[in-house]
């Protein structure tokens, strides 16, 4: 099972420190969320655990040796990413799609093979996107097209996959399809799942993990019963709320005031 960690990791654009100096390993076979208001570093973050971005000091460390080091398909077979958005060429089907997750299996000397037939069917199986197998990916409904790009990430067969936001433009439905879909790999298949989520109740609901990310650095992380608190979504979020427990799954929920008006049991017309 792969270990992820980073080693004095800084990261910038351009001239901006975006992370500063950053220590950090990921569970192994646990789903870790990374949280934090528009513009902390989530998202730089994750691409530099995929090797999407290169350090500016420090590093990022795959089974105890710098991702920078390792061949590229090396990397593929060890760490799948799903960035938000992503984009197929006109006309592709998602047969066509899912198996482009083999790529980093294929060599001059191996060319397809039942086996990689059979783990692409497996991966449409799993996502339940069989039935759409022929069917192009701009046919598809928004919850469709994340299915079949999951797929896709499922066929590399690696330890730990990485997504970016899986559950942005996603009405309700599919949103906890996706969650449910990525919470059944992580506990069945023991897959290492990290990923950035914006709705903070989701993400008490689904991680084992959780990274608040604020200011350069890790403001807290841990269960999300251990350091989501009033205190915490008021200096990593700027927002005022309360933590009630959640009334089906037992994890904390985010009550926000925002500028409405608080209604009272005295405010409510009796009958």
């Amino acid at each position: 099972m792969s270990i992820l960690q980073t080693k004095n990791l800084t990261l910038t654009y351009g001239d901006t420190i975006i992370i500063k100096d950053l220590h950090l390993t990921i569970p192994k076979e646990k789903i870790t969320v990374l949280i934090g208001s528009n513009g902390c570093g989530k998202s730089t973050l994750l691409r530099s655990l995929a090797r999407l971005l290169k350090p500016k000091e420090g590093a990022v460390i795959l089974n105890g040796k710098e991702l920078t080091k390792w061949p590229t398909k090396e990397i593929a077979k060890n760490l799948a990413i799903l960035p938000q958005g992503p984009i197929a060429p006109e006309g592709l089907t998602v047969l066509q799609l899912v198996k482009q997750g083999r790529y980093p299996h294929q060599n001059w000397l191996q060319q397809w093979s039942k086996r990689d037939e059979a783990i692409v069917h497996k991966a449409l199986e799993v996502t339940q996107m069989k039935p759409f197998a022929d069917r192009p990916l701009d046919a598809l409904s928004g919850g469709q097209r994340q299915r079949a790009w999951i797929a896709m990430v499922l066929a590399q067969e690696t330890d730990t996959i990485i997504l970016d936001e899986p559950t942005t433009y996603l009405d309700m439905t599919y949103q906890i399809d996706i969650l449910d879909l990525l919470f059944d790999l992580n506990r069945n298949e023991k897959r290492t799942i990290i990923m950035v989520l914006h709705d903070l109740n989701l993400a008490c609901r689904y991680a084992d993990h959780i990274i608040a990310v604020h200011n350069q650095s890790i403001y807290a992380q841990g269960a999300p019963e251990d350091i989501v608190t009033e205190e915490m979504v008021r200096t990593v979020f700027n927002m005022e709320c309360q933590i009630a427990r959640d009334p089906l799954f037992g994890t904390p929920m985010c009550i926000p005031y925002g500028k409405g008006r608080i209604i009272k049991k005295s405010d409510k017309r009796a009958g």
